[in-house]
């Protein structure tokens, strides 16, 4: 047997140690015995049938962890149930990343899952850095062998490891960075979470634009160019650029706090006068940004530009009397206001501070309107809220998208479901550009760092932006105002539309809320939260009043 491991059993766990400058382990098999298959084995008995038994899972578990701790990737291979794969996986982590020993301490075993630790060290030419984390496998019958074989899939290494990623250790691709608010307040991920994915894009971007040196590092290799790369362990730290970004940190640390408060939740704010985005959150955090790239149906917060639709083509006025029935049809497809309510001889402002549904459907009219029906609304998106231009904000967003639409897609369009799709972000924007007057594309790094282009749009009418915003200024303050409670304790100037959208399987709409105060607007997006000044309303108030 080769000298410098040792498998003890302690406490009724195992522990794997592989010693030495090198790897090491116990010969523990007398050949290759593993993989779905029958190679380096013989058996006079048709293969074992039927789920696992705790046995086997505690023995293929520690026999694979045995292999993989002592550096044996082709033993370890042939303990999963996909040996081709795993075994140059197993081989990159000790050659791509570095790893010269590994401990790894299996836990109690759950059904046919075995969580285990792993303590590493990882050694790069002049410097050596100890490394832990947590993981786990699943044990199954091999289909033709029925050996009780490992599960094989990337996270067994490393519970962020995809099939598209490589751990790698070395000097890091890009300099290090010191992002930085627009007052030079430190952004981290340790006190800013749903900061991470942005700081890691950032990074990847513009470390390169930036003073600074890169250091050495472990991290997985997204192998692509528009996917950011996960570190995982700083080794010898480089020196860090600093890149001011349109962040305030005090906003920003009130949007973490307010989306925390519900299971799904994304919330962004932008400064309207110049599209600055002050900030992004989200809850859960994950790689990707809901906020800034998700694409979902707006509910009425989409009334926004409705109502500029029809103001533009004549069809309203904030001071109109439009008809508001419980509910309405449009080419054979019924819309319903909520609750089936109605109002009684009242104003485009009036549906518009309560969202009725029915009011902002029948003054168009698929017969009334042939000519604009079905693109208008995009077109008026477009013109003046910049929707559907390229977003080159400075990391990935979702540009927003109102399509062209046909028969009930179009009367769904103008509340803000059908084909329409926008994010927290794009949703902000519209306040952002009500508040404004005119489009303001949202970013979060200067322009001249790498000479993108903006997005631009034509300046709202003044009549259009001064209906809006009397319109915004009714559902924030008005005593049936649909946003007032929400926004009763935000100063003033300020605006608001609240929003519902059915989603298919869903039990309960998603809230959906946008408003601004002074020079800030924002926009927030809960999942299953109901009406949106329920939900979503205290998300963004919480948010404008931190500005």
């Amino acid at each position: 047997m080769r000298s410098g491991a040792k498998v003890a059993i302690v406490g009724g766990v195992f522990a794997v140690v592989a010693s030495g400058v090198g790897y090491g382990g116990y010969n523990l098999y007398n050949g290759i015995t593993g993989g779905d298959s029958t190679v380096g084995s013989r058996s006079d008995s048709a293969p074992k049938t039927g789920p696992v038994t705790a046995e086997e899972v505690s023995a293929a578990a520690k026999d694979f962890l045995a292999a993989w701790a002592a550096g044996e990737p082709e033993r370890a291979a042939q303990l999963t149930n996909d040996p081709v794969t795993a075994g140059p996986a197993v081989a990159a982590y000790r050659e791509e990343a570095k790893v010269s020993k590994a401990v790894i301490t299996p836990g109690t075993p759950v059904g046919a899952t075995v969580p285990f630790t792993v303590r590493a060290t990882i050694s790069y030419e002049d410097v050596s850095k100890e490394w832990s984390y947590a993981s786990e496998l699943t044990v199954v019958r091999g289909q033709t062998t029925g050996r009780p074989l490992v599960k094989w899939q990337p996270s067994v290494l490393h519970p962020k490891l995809t099939a598209a990623g490589t751990l790698r250790t070395g000097v890091a691709k890009t300099a290090e960075v010191k992002a930085v608010d627009h007052d030079g307040v430190e952004l981290t991920a340790e006190k800013y979470p749903s900061l991470r994915p942005v700081l890691a894009e950032l990074r990847k971007r513009y470390g390169s634009k930036v003073d600074g040196t890169a250091g050495v590092e472990t991290w997985i290799d997204s192998g692509s160019d528009t996917v950011p790369d996960t570190p995982l362990l700083v080794l010898r730290k480089g020196k860090p650029g600093t890149l001011r970004t349109t962040i305030d940190a005090g906003v920003q640390a009130a949007a973490e706090k307010a989306v925390k408060g519900f299971g799904q939740a994304s919330v962004a704010a932008i400064e309207p006068s110049t599209g600055a985005i002050r900030a992004v959150a989200n809850n859960p955090v994950t790689d990707f940004n809901v906020a800034l790239q998700g694409q979902q149906a707006p509910g009425s917060t989409m009334k926004i530009v409705t109502a500029a639709m029809m103001m533009e083509h004549g069809l309203a006025t904030p001071g109109s009397r439009v008809e508001c029935p419980p509910s309405v049809s449009w080419m054979g497809v019924t819309f319903h206001n909520l609750n089936n309510f109605s109002i009684e001889n009242g104003t485009l402002t009036d549906a518009f501070s309560r969202s009725c549904n029915t009011a902002f459907i029948k003054a168009i009219g698929p017969l009334d309107h042939k000519d604009i029906a079905d693109t208008a609304l995009g077109a008026t998106a477009r013109r003046w809220f910049g929707i559907g231009e390229e977003w080159n904000i400075g990391v990935g967003a979702w540009d927003g998208s109102v399509p062209e639409s046909a028969g009930g897609e179009t009367a769904a369009s103008y509340i803000g479901q059908g084909k329409v799709t926008m994010s927290a972000l794009n949703v902000a924007s519209l306040s952002a550009t009500a508040k404004n007057g005119g489009f303001r594309q949202p970013y979060l790094v200067a322009r001249e760092l790498d000479d993108r282009p903006f997005a631009t749009a034509d300046p709202l009418p003044s009549d259009i932006a001064t209906g809006l915003r009397t319109m915004m200024r009714a559902a924030a303050t008005a005593a049936d105002g649909t946003a007032t409670r929400a926004m009763a304790t935000v100063s003033s100037p300020k605006g608001a539309k609240t929003g519902s959208a059915e989603v298919d399987g869903q039990g309960r709409s998603n809230s959906w809320f946008t408003g601004y105060s002074g020079d800030l607007a924002a926009a927030a997006v809960v999942q299953s939260g109901g009406h949106g000044g329920d939900a979503a309303g205290p998300v963004v108030a919480r948010v404008l009043k931190a500005g």
